[in-house]
């Protein structure tokens, strides 16, 4: 059976994510909590979740001794299916600009940095449900096409330096990544497990994503 590597580096969404996986996997892969970095290597697929400051989690998951050098491993050496959730998402990102300037895994040459609504009575941060514009035929945002709203609540989001890396567009007083790919990696800002029947159709495609 396939199996799956949550990443456990203490985030607050580790046990949302897991409920969720093992609903959408329904008994097809095997969701495995882990901060064992021989687990992470072996994975088939290896999923990062992530709320809070890009500067703490990045801390956090580089205190996991030898977590980041095996997903390092299996995502870029062996090309496992790789998704990254909220802050999970953002920590591919090069850099993060909240409360200075941190270094992230840099799988995708991207800054994250504060989103500014153009509109004045648009609040920071966003929270609440949208539609996505998505821009790709990539196979886990499939089931968003037709416009079924995800749930965001974040500040910050990843704006890559190459447009051909975002996957999918929010509006929240202003365009920004909603999504971002690349080969076998895929982020997501919002939270699919909080986003019901939309957030369970998109875990289940990533479960069978054959990049």
């Amino acid at each position: 059976m396939k199996s799956v590597a949550l990443i456990d580096y203490g985030s607050g969404n580790l046990r949302s994510a897991e409920k969720a996986l093992v609903r959408a996997a329904a008994g097809t892969a095997r969701i495995v909590v882990t901060n064992d970095p021989e687990t992470v290597r072996a994975a088939d697929a290896v999923v990062l979740p992530g709320v809070g400051a890009f500067a703490a989690c990045m801390a956090a998951l580089s205190e996991r001794t030898g977590v980041i050098e095996a997903m390092n491993e299996a995502v870029g050496g062996r090309g496992v299916p790789f998704l990254g959730i909220c802050v999970g998402m953002q920590l591919m990102a090069t850099r993060g600009l909240e409360f200075g300037v941190t270094p992230g895994l840099g799988w995708i040459e991207a800054d994250v940095r504060r989103i500014e609504p153009a509109d004045p009575s648009l609040k920071v941060p966003h929270m609440g449900w949208n539609s996505l514009e998505v821009v790709t035929d990539l196979p886990i945002l499939a089931g968003l096409k037709g416009g079924a709203p995800v749930y965001f609540t974040h500040s910050f989001a990843m704006f890559p330096e190459d447009s051909a890396h975002v996957a999918a567009y929010v509006d929240h007083g202003g365009r920004f990544p909603a999504a971002v790919a690349r080969d076998n990696l895929a982020g997501v800002q919002f939270h699919p497990e909080k986003s019901q029947a939309a957030g369970l159709r998109l875990l289940a495609d990533f479960l069978e994503w054959r990049p």
